[in-house]
């Protein structure tokens, strides 16, 4: 199955992304563990990548849909895949449209985590990521075992520079912004399903679990 995740910054999807991947055996394609990779590498991808980051703004559609397309086309990725933040516009989502039917397959799942602005401010403050796999933690709600290391491998917890009040906001605005008609389109094509994130990690995975379920039937 090829199975795309919405929500804002904050609304969990990677954590539900990786329990999904580990429930159907399938990888999880992430876009901005993609652009974190390679800003790490100071790739000019990356670089250019960075500068919008930074400001809190998306990702041009073309650098984003070129570093996806290569992703997709690895190995792993040959029975489907779980995507995490792509598309977040309706010209990704035609280009994954493109991508996947060159393919043969097409997109099966959309599911929307819905999460109210005030909690994702809420959840991403005191959020920490592994210097070295990208692991996140949170000082509240998912603390690591040893304070400033990672329980996964052992690496550095850093606060990333576009984890600050400020452009957390902005992120949350343009993410908003530019995906309202992004689930506009998926909704008039029948195939998006609204969950509800302000609930427990486990109930969401119940509920995405469901989503999943009713589709294949």
């Amino acid at each position: 199955m090829d199975i795309v995740l919405l929500g804002a910054p904050g609304a969990g999807k990677g954590t539900q992304a990786e329990l999904l991947a580990e429930w159907l055996s399938l990888p999880t394609v992430s876009s901005g563990v993609l652009f974190r990779e390679a800003m790490d590498a100071g790739t000019p991808l990356g670089c250019r990548a960075k500068e919008f980051i930074d400001r809190g703004e998306l990702v041009p559609d073309e650098v984003t849909v070129d570093m996806i397309a290569e992703r997709l086309s690895r190995p792993d990725c040959a029975n489907g895949v779980i995507l995490d933040g792509f598309p977040r516009t309706v010209a990704q989502a035609r280009a994954l449209e493109d991508l996947l039917g060159r393919m043969g397959r097409q997109v099966d799942v959309v599911a929307y985590i819905e999460v109210p602005t005030e909690v994702l401010l809420q959840r991403l403050s005191g959020r920490w990521t592994c210097s070295q796999c990208g692991a996140i933690y949170h000082e509240t709600f998912n603390p690591e075992a040893v304070e400033g290391v990672c329980d996964s491998c052992g690496g550095k917890l850093v606060q990333r520079e576009d984890d600050t009040p400020e452009v957390q906001r902005r992120r949350i605005e343009v993410y908003n912004e530019r995906t309202a008609p992004l689930i506009a389109y998926y909704r008039e094509q029948g195939i998006l399903s609204e969950v509800d994130g302000d609930q427990g990690v486990e109930a969401v995975q119940h509920d995405l679990r469901a989503v999943i379920h009713a589709a294949r039937s």
